[in-house]
């Protein structure tokens, strides 16, 4: 049962992961065994022709090497092969020199590959330290954003809450506004009837005087043509009078000026 669903699934072009590592593997070798035996050709023929043989085959098979992701040590490998099928280890020592050039310019192509690696790997590492940065200095605005948000939210809060105190307090002042006006209104006008109650007693308590004082000076008028000795006397008495309404009228002036000045 097994068996006859493993052909049907290749009938179907299916592979088992095992086959496809099995085909990759396989494939490898033949490549490698490929670009071996190109690379003998190609040695051959630049030692052949001489020191002044050209080393564009050299970097071709090089390439093809970096195309298959060979290292450096699988193309050592290649190369000592070649140099034991064409015998040049025991060769002259110009030979060997040559062969050494060309495996040199053969490798060049993976060497250059590993430099750029090695100059990728260090801007993939400097971008990620850039980013890893970034991310902390995001991070890091992220957190003052969000404490400013909570701050502007507690101020909005705040703001509301003083808005409705200071027209709580506008009331406030509104109302003892308007009652201090009416207190002022009531002082004045108190101030005014004290004023008036002042000026009427001084009025009358002042008219009371003058006119005692009249009546006085008309008794001395009868009297000076009959008594003198007791014209002295009405005199006096009338001075008293007089000092009375004086003294009357300061004592009034100096009610009406503290009054006044309240």
């Amino acid at each position: 049962m097994i068996v006859a669903l493993g052909l049907a699934a290749r009938r179907r072009g299916i592979k088992h992961p095992g086959e496809s590592r099995l085909d990759s593997t396989y494939n490898m070798k033949r490549n490698l065994t490929a670009l071996s035996r190109r690379y003998v050709t190609a040695l051959r023929k630049h030692l052949q022709q001489g020191p002044r043989a050209s080393l564009q085959p050299a970097l071709g098979l090089g390439r093809q090497a970096a195309a298959l992701n060979l290292e450096t040590l699988d193309v050592v490998r290649i190369h000592e092969g070649a140099l034991a099928a064409l015998e040049a280890s025991s060769s002259k020592d110009g030979v060997i020199k040559r062969a050494e050039i060309f495996f040199t310019e053969a490798i060049t192509p993976i060497e250059e590959t590993h430099r750029a690696a090695l100059k990728a790997n260090v801007r993939l590492s400097r971008l990620r330290q850039t980013l890893g940065r970034r991310t902390v200095n995001l991070a890091a605005s992220n957190r003052s954003l969000k404490q400013d948000i909570a701050q502007r939210k507690l101020v909005e809060q705040a703001l509301k809450k003083s808005g409705k105190h200071s027209k709580t307090l506008l009331k406030e002042s509104r109302r003892l506004q308007k009652h201090l006006q009416r207190l002022t209104h009531q002082i004045l006008s108190a101030q005014e009837d004290k004023r008036k109650k002042i000026s009427r007693d001084l009025h009358d308590e002042i008219a009371q005087t003058l006119l005692g004082i009249n009546v006085r000076l008309l008794t001395l008028k009868r009297e000076a043509a009959i008594n003198a000795h007791g014209l002295k006397k009405d005199i006096a008495s009338t001075q008293r009078m007089v000092d009375k309404s004086v003294k009357s009228i300061k004592r009034f002036a100096r009610e009406f000026g503290i009054h006044h000045r309240t």
